[in-house]
């Protein structure tokens, strides 16, 4: 960009009729004092600036036809170019390309988080470091986009501070081309004023002295000269408006540039180191969660532990005192063992008894049938 403007570069305002009308330019001529004095431009001239004016006053020549038709028309040429090359420096910046970067980068910071999932105590551990395995994996990803884009708008960033100091070049080359429009106007509006108030008067005094046709037509001539070449002046003054807006227009085009590239160098300096700052505290607030997470399950687990110890050394020691209080044979025992034994003796006995009356019943009911079986036997014995 900056090779484009290279043609336009001139150190200071210079004023001169072009290559075409130079050869026909007239001696300089001495600048007669004036009766009124032409309006003065806003613009400030230094006095080299100003001795310039004075000194092309005595070369302006409004009887050359080519001189005036070329009156200015360099500077006004090198305008209209210099406007051109202005024009389409801000028509082929591209901002709404940087603005969707910082955009899209935006949106990859934000893409940055970590879904919480827990099922259980089980699988705590092991889902703690997935998780931190993911979220490391996803910074790495969103990482590895933002220094993408990061590099890109880095370029941007460059080629927009280039730009901020061509303009302000630009800026310098658009005042030099005013100040230059400024000074052919000022020529040329204090000749224009030589020429109506000198030429011009003592032409139409000479018309009317003479009475001569030709005196009248000469008389007219000249007063259309200075009516063409005040029109001339008007275009220079036009052309000179065009640089005067222009001027602004470069300060507007270097400030919106400065703007997106403070934008770019704070997001770049600010926003993604302070995102890398966040997301390794996150990681680190992450690691201390499940830190405390851990700690509180095993403390919790212990608590547990220790509740059902408790609840079981409890029902140990109750019985085990229970049982150390007991005697080897409970009482009840002994009572029933006793008096199982007893009816047994009652019974045993009971029984003896009986079978003593028994055998005693049965001792006679065989000495009994013995007697009989004698006595039968006896009787057979007879017979």
């Amino acid at each position: 960009m900056a090779d484009e403007f290279k043609e336009f570069e001139e150190s200071v305002p210079t004023l001169s009729f072009g290559a075409a009308a130079e050869a026909e330019a007239p001696a300089p001529e001495p600048v007669a004092e004036e009766k009124k004095e032409p309006e003065i431009q806003a613009v400030q001239l230094s006095e080299e600036e100003m001795k310039q004016v004075e000194a092309f006053v005595g070369q302006i020549d409004i009887k050359n036809s080519q001189a005036v038709m070329n009156y200015g028309a360099g500077t006004q040429k090198k305008m209209a170019d210099f406007s051109e090359k202005a024009i389409e420096n801000v028509r082929t910046k591209d901002m709404g390309e940087v603005g969707d970067m910082i955009a899209g980068l935006v949106t990859e910071l934000k893409n940055f988080d970590i879904e919480e999932d827990d099922n259980g105590i089980m699988s705590f551990f092991k889902k703690s470091a997935n998780k931190v395995n993911g979220m490391k994996a996803k910074y790495a990803k969103v990482e590895a986009n933002v220094e993408t884009i990061s590099a890109e708008l880095e370029r941007h960033e460059q080629q927009l501070m280039k730009d901020v100091a061509i303009l302000d070049n630009m800026y310098a080359l658009n005042l030099n081309y005013y100040k230059e429009l400024s000074m052919y106007i000022l020529a040329g509006k204090k000749k224009l004023a030589l020429v109506r108030e000198n030429d011009l008067v003592e032409a139409q005094k000479k018309a009317e002295q003479s009475g001569l046709p030709e005196d009248a037509q000469a008389a007219k001539d000249l007063a259309s000269l200075c009516d063409r070449f005040e029109k001339k002046i008007y275009d220079l003054e036009l052309t000179r408006t065009i640089a005067m807006q222009t001027g602004p227009q470069i300060r507007m085009v270097q400030s919106a540039d400065t703007t997106m590239a403070e934008k770019i160098q704070s997001t770049i300096v600010n926003t993604i180191p302070l995102w890398k700052n966040q997301t390794v505290i996150a990681i680190g607030i992450e690691h201390s969660a499940q830190a405390a997470k851990a700690e509180r399950e095993v403390n919790e687990m212990t608590n547990q532990l220790l509740r059902k110890n408790a609840d079981a050394l409890k029902v140990a020691s109750v019985e085990s005192a229970k049982e150390a209080e007991r005697g080897i044979v409970d009482m009840e025992t002994l009572k029933h063992t006793n008096e199982t034994l007893i009816s047994t003796l009652d019974e045993v006995m009971k029984i003896q008894t009986e079978g003593k009356e028994r055998r005693r019943t049965a001792e006679a009911e065989l000495s009994q049938i013995e007697g009989q079986l004698r006595e039968k036997l006896l009787q057979a014995a007879k017979a």
